[in-house]
């Protein structure tokens, strides 16, 4: 959620472990639905399990992005930490691709 080569500051962030949690679901949703397609599966139904993924991986980003505006953004404007915030902004582009 946060690489310290880039904060100067250290804190954790409230949904840290249902993070993780919902990253290990949709990697096992995933690496199921690479089986789908090894064993030729119908694509309606394979497209079907990829929208789900991607769903959950948007959803994952959402959370992650909330606790970074509650936590890092908090604490880089309380600083005047402005790279902070064009970082935040360059993420939220390429998030929103």
């Amino acid at each position: 959620m946060e690489n310290n080569k880039e904060h100067n500051h250290n804190h954790s962030h409230k949904n840290t472990k249902a993070v993780i949690n919902r990253l290990s679901r949709a990697i096992g949703h995933l690496e199921s639905v690479k089986r789908m397609v090894e064993e030729g599966r119908d694509c309606s139904e394979v497209l079907i399990q990829v929208s789900a993924v991607k769903s959950s991986i948007n959803n994952i980003g959402k959370i992650i992005l909330q606790d970074h505006i509650e936590h890092c953004i908090v604490d880089a404007v309380e600083t005047g930490d402005d790279k902070v915030l064009q970082d935040l902004n360059s993420a939220i582009d390429k998030f929103i691709k």
